[in-house]
């Protein structure tokens, strides 16, 4: 009996995640990821001058390190990469699922970061960081128009991406209702919004909330603004200003702390 065509494609898929591979490039990026038990790690291409930089790191994780001369140093990333002669070829980290990241481990109101069609991978990066240092539970894009792992991005996270879950799930609408499910408030950042994030807090701040940031210039999508709780906005000095979503999504988090 042949198998139907959804059937094969998802074995596909399944086969292709299974094969995904990340190059992470660049001293800092490395180290974090050498040191990172739950990364797994393939191959590392280091200079000599590198690998000095990085011999504890390098002797930690156990892996044993190719050495290349600096004037034939060519790991398969983008040319243009400040790889500082390091690059670690891993496999794409698996934070479980989303009810792993959502529920938290104490009583601490959750906080999460939503990403509503953010490609860029630098732009995501300083997501990330931003995250961490707010003490967000996770950062979570879609599988399809949204960043994936790459050196680009952890080289931008500076580290973040070991350690702040970042989750890619298949549709943004379908987690924004299984987290109202949770019992989350869920907020999607508008610049024509009425209230500010402070605004619909009041009193609720020891409410679950999840932060909703779209792509820069198209914003949040129809769908989303559709599913969200409430539209919210940053608050100006003045009447007027925009706000680059990373820089937007550190402000966000910091006026939705519990």
């Amino acid at each position: 009996m042949k198998k139907p065509k959804w059937v094969v494609e998802k074995e596909q898929a399944k086969k292709a995640q299974s094969a995904e591979t990340v190059w992470l490039f660049g001293l800092h990026a490395v180290r974090d990821a050498l040191l990172n038990p739950a990364r797994e790690k393939l191959r590392l291409m280091v200079t000599k001058n590198a690998h000095d930089k990085l011999a504890d790191a390098i002797g930690t994780a156990g892996i044993t390190p190719e050495m290349v001369d600096p004037r034939k140093f060519k790991p398969p990333i983008d040319p243009q990469s400040v790889h500082q002669g390091a690059a670690l070829e891993v496999k794409p980290l698996n934070w479980g699922s989303l009810a792993d990241r959502a529920i938290p481990e104490d009583d601490t109101p959750p906080r999460l970061v939503l990403l509503d069609r953010v490609t860029d991978p630098h732009n995501v990066g300083a997501i990330l960081r931003s995250a961490e240092v707010f003490g967000a539970q996770a950062v979570i894009g879609t599988r399809h128009h949204s960043a994936p792992e790459t050196g680009a991005l952890a080289k931008t996270a500076s580290g973040a991406l070991e350690r702040q879950p970042y989750l890619r799930m298949r549709n943004l609408a379908d987690t924004i209702v299984e987290l109202q499910g949770m019992e989350y408030l869920v907020l999607g950042l508008d610049g024509e919004a009425e209230h500010s994030i402070e605004d619909v807090l009041e009193g609720k701040r020891d409410r679950a909330v999840a932060l909703v940031l779209g792509a820069e210039g198209p914003g949040l999508r129809q769908k989303t603004k559709e599913t969200v709780d409430h539209l919210v906005k940053i608050d100006f000095a003045r009447g007027f200003g925009s706000l680059n979503v990373s820089t937007a999504a550190a402000v966000a988090l910091y006026a939705a702390k519990p």
